[in-house]
């Protein structure tokens, strides 16, 4: 499986050794091993090289169209969806007792990496889907449990977040679809925007999990309200009934993820929408938010996804394009072979690997918040889970930008060709960072609900992890670890004296943390990504002899120290010593 065989190895080292997935088996039961993980993610991958894989250059060009008041998705868009329907693969972390598989969200972050790797505008269909079926688990009525699971988990519904409105952005508090009750339901008006596959036909019904406002609601966040609003009403014997009082009136076109229909969604033109609350009113925000990290998690896993893609399509590119003669060749020879294509394909390669390392432990962390043996270990799951998610939301697709955009540059003139694939890596990533929060929305989170609700300490005790592993490193006789581990020292120092500067500051000038929230978090990203590098490094030199991943692993976790990990240095400065700057220039002189 060229392209995906590589990851799928690192995927399997990052579960096995640092993200935890035996103790997480063990706490599954005796039917939950490693090999059958090992059998899960062969499968995944070939249906990503063999079936969506094919679909994501043809869907780019054609893209999705709103006919006559329909929505149609791409050619072959219809039986891709359909392979992961017959393979149960929507219901991969959910309880049996609702048709899934059970198996951990690990496993699960592994085969969303594989789907948005192969096309993310694809793989879209999927996490809200998996979003919504989240929500009501942990959220809905046992009548609504029992109405709309099933078809959830199976994925032969699938589901939708909608909450935008173009009056309100990113501020859901402005939030003015309403909704008045009427009897056991509730009739919903408004419009929404930005709207994921908010309508298609690959699917008989589409369950839409809409923020509204209830008439006598206060203002702000604690008045918006959580609604279920079917496209198809659903009869009590769990046929379909009606068509709802809801519809795409537009489609997006986009910069890219072309193929994924993403819409401007009426509800209630004719009648009133008709919508089933989700538990109380004005706990809506509350609840969409269990929906929302999850598909944060899913957008990090998305970052991750394109720079591995860019970066095998780079790697295959350099090995077959002839230009020059490198440095010391007598010949005209692949280019790379020169040092500097060398060295962008090396930090494509360490970047990638780093993040899809810190994703993979947040996964496993609310794997061991679900199913661990204490409500303690549970909570300290949780809080580091929640810690996570923004820096792996905002970093790892930053950082995938930044990957994409060097597997441009690798392919040179031709990667500015659409015909060679490298530009569309690059302009299907360019969204991550947008959606789902804007990585100013994920540092917002990680300054004032991360960092703010325990003064830090979580960060502290993550941050305490990172300079015990590299005061073990530094004093290594391997040179190559003894190396990392400095490095590592030197940016837990900066990280932390970045955090304690976050915390104080706030008491001088309220705007000063929220200048420097971004670079913050793309500097714990960076640290926290190291660090996982580094326990990988010691991982590897013990094992140099068992094979040229291990080899290859090692470098990479070096290549990382003096090449990625530098930026925790600047980034730390522009926290500490730049934030004054930011708004010491007076708007109307911009």
């Amino acid at each position: 499986m060229a392209g995906f065989a590589a990851p799928l190895r690192d995927m399997e080292f990052v579960f096995t050794e640092l993200a935890g997935l035996s103790p997480i088996l063990s706490l599954l039961g005796e039917d939950y091993s490693a090999e059958l993980v090992s059998t899960v993610l062969a499968e995944a991958g070939k249906i990503a090289e063999d079936v969506i894989a094919p679909l994501n250059h043809p869907g780019d060009k054609q893209g999705a169209k709103l006919e006559n008041g329909k929505v149609r998705v791409a050619d072959g868009w219809q039986p891709a969806y359909d392979t992961l329907v017959e393979g149960n693969w929507l219901g991969l972390p959910f309880p049996a007792e609702y048709g899934g598989m059970g198996l951990p969200w690990l496993v699960n972050a592994a085969t969303s990496e594989l789907w948005a790797s192969a096309s993310t505008a694809f793989a879209l269909s999927t996490i809200l889907t998996q979003g919504a079926t989240h929500a009501i688990i942990s959220c809905g009525s046992e009548q609504q449990k029992a109405t709309y699971l099933p078809k959830l988990v199976s994925g032969e519904w699938a589901g939708t977040m909608v909450l935008t409105e173009a009056g309100a952005g990113s501020d859901l508090a402005a939030v003015r679809t309403k909704a008045v009750k009427s009897g056991d339901h509730y009739l919903i008006s408004g419009q929404k925007i930005f709207i994921t596959y908010g309508d298609h036909e690959m699917t008989p019904n589409i369950i839409h999990m809409v923020l509204a406002r209830t008439p006598d609601a206060p203002p702000g966040v604690k008045g918006i309200s959580l609604f279920i609003v079917p496209k198809f009403l659903v009869n009590e014997d769990g046929s379909l009934g009606a068509r709802n009082d809801v519809r795409a009136v537009s489609l997006e076109h986009k910069l890219g993820i072309h193929a994924s229909p993403t819409a401007v969604m009426s509800f209630g033109d004719n009648d009133g929408a008709i919508g089933y609350l989700v538990g109380e009113e004005g706990r809506g925000l509350e609840f969409m938010f269990i929906m929302m990290n999850n598909a944060r998690l899913n957008v990090g896993l998305q970052g991750v996804a394109l720079a591995e893609r860019a970066y095998q399509q780079a790697l295959g590119y350099a090995r077959e394009r002839i230009q020059g003669k490198a440095i010391g060749k007598t010949e005209r020879g692949p280019i790379i072979d020169h040092p500097d294509v060398r060295r962008l394909l090396f930090t494509m390669k360490a970047r990638t690997e780093a993040m899809r390392a810190l994703a993979y432990v947040e996964a496993a962390a609310l794997d061991l918040a679900e199913h661990e043996t204490t409500a303690d270990k549970k909570k300290q799951s949780q809080l580091l889970a929640d810690f996570l998610n923004p820096i792996v939301k905002g970093w790892c697709t930053e950082s995938g930008v930044k990957v994409a955009s060097d597997g441009v540059q690798v392919h040179g003139g031709m990667g500015f060709i659409e015909e060679t694939g490298a530009a569309q890596h690059y302009r299907d990533v360019r969204i991550t960072a947008i959606y789902e929060g804007t990585t100013a929305i994920q540092a917002n989170d990680l300054i004032n609900r991360k960092l703010g609700r325990d003064q830090g300490a979580v960060a502290r005790a993550v941050l305490a992890e990172v300079k015990a592993q590299a005061i073990k490193l530094k004093g290594s006789s391997r040179p190559e670890l003894a190396l990392i581990g400095r490095a590592m020292e030197e940016a837990h120092d900066v990280a932390l004296k970045a955090i304690e500067w976050t915390l104080a500051a706030g008491a001088e000038d309220a705007r000063l943390p929220a200048a420097a929230s971004v670079p913050l978090l793309m500097l714990l990203g960076t640290v926290l990504g190291g660090h996982q590098m580094a326990r990988a490094a010691e991982i590897a030199a013990a094992r140099l002899g068992e094979g040229d991943f291990y080899v290859a692993k090692l470098a990479t976790a070096q290549h990382y120290a003096v090449h990625v990990l530098p930026e925790a240095l600047a980034y730390a400065r522009t926290v500490t010593e730049g934030s004054k700057t930011v708004m010491s220039l007076e708007s109307a002189l911009f």
